[in-house]
């Protein structure tokens, strides 16, 4: 396939990216042309008002997309490479409800509104997440299971569901800012949590490219990788915490998106084979794709209505997941 020669299936992502990038800017209550688009990009001029909107409002929820988008399917992609489960992804394994869960309660009880703690916080809320899930599951008959993970992440995000619906009934007010964001929303989002957030998707980024390696080795199974000279146990810490840096900064940004890395892995997969020096970067490229063409969805198939981006990811993910369970289960 065109994905699997080198500089050209990089190439055809990146233009991807590219194409989809400008459209979305583009897109919206009002349309706007591309010519305009790259003159804001380029030579922006304060005084017109088109310029103001796409450097504003429409640039910095593109570069949301793209980032998220990206971080979340690299996530998916080292949680299936590592645990050799073709399920696992952070929405499904409890760290999205984790986090949003932390979240909302550092918000609610501790006022801890500041994007200085956001991150931090959603990484704390979706370790523990992801730890409760695995403690139950490894408790079951039959142990930590591919099944058993899910139905114990189902479990886990129902019960901290639960828990976040009550404490926005209990303090309506002080839980009105979060209502959406909880959906999995771009709109609105801030670009000061954006900036205090950029280093944990880069340092999550970094770790992911410099695993890839030993994650491919991990995958044709745990005696292959320690006979390849690869230390299991550095190497699970490690995909662990860029696991929950990556989702806990896209949690902060967006709230949480599920399928997202899900879908994206077995699509990179798909195209490009099975080893994670590929995977890991085309999942990062594709991811960021589909999240901006998503967006771009959730603004215009009601319009003008619009829907949380969220709420389209779920939509699209949860037929895959069911055909998932059809065939691999």
């Amino acid at each position: 396939m065109l994905l699997r020669v080198p500089f050209l299936g990089a190439a055809i992502v990146l233009g991807m990216i590219c194409l989809f990038f400008l459209w979305h800017i583009a897109v919206g209550a009002k349309p706007i042309a591309l010519l305009t688009v790259a003159e804001a990009l380029w030579s922006f001029d304060r005084t017109d008002f088109d310029h103001v909107v796409i450097r504003n409002l429409r640039l910095p929820r593109a570069v949301y997309a793209v980032t998220v988008g990206a971080s979340l399917s690299v996530a998916g992609a080292l949680m299936q490479g590592v645990t050799r489960n073709p399920l696992a992804e952070p929405g499904l394994l409890g760290l999205l409800a984790g986090a949003s869960f932390a979240v909302v309660a550092a918000v609610g009880f501790f006022g801890l509104a500041s994007p200085v703690w956001t991150p931090a916080v959603a990484a704390i809320g979706a370790l523990a997440g992801a730890a409760l899930v695995w403690t139950i599951a490894a408790r079951v008959p039959g142990g930590a299971t591919p099944l058993s993970l899910i139905l114990s992440g189902a479990a886990v995000t129902a019960f901290l569901g639960a828990l976040i619906t009550l404490m926005q009934l209990l303090d309506e007010q002080t839980f009105e800012s979060l209502r959406v964001w909880l959906t999995g929303t771009l709109a609105g989002r801030r670009v000061d949590v954006f900036l205090w957030c950029l280093p944990w998707f880069a340092l999550g980024l970094a770790m992911a490219f410099a695993v890839a390696r030993q994650v491919t080795a991990l995958a044709m199974g745990e005696e292959t990788a320690i006979g390849l000279g690869v230390d299991l146990r550095r190497l699970k810490i490690t995909v662990l915490l860029c696991v929950v840096v990556l989702t806990a900064a896209s949690v902060a940004v967006a709230g949480p998106m599920g399928f997202v890395g899900l879908v994206i892995p077995h699509v990179a997969r798909l195209l490009v084979g099975s080893d994670y020096r590929r995977i890991i970067p085309y999942s990062a490229g594709l991811g960021a794709a589909y999240l901006l063409v998503v967006d771009i969805a959730a603004r215009m198939v009601l319009a003008p209505v619009e829907v949380s981006t969220g709420i389209v990811t779920a939509l699209l993910g949860a037929p895959f997941f069911v055909w998932l369970v059809r065939t691999r289960l």
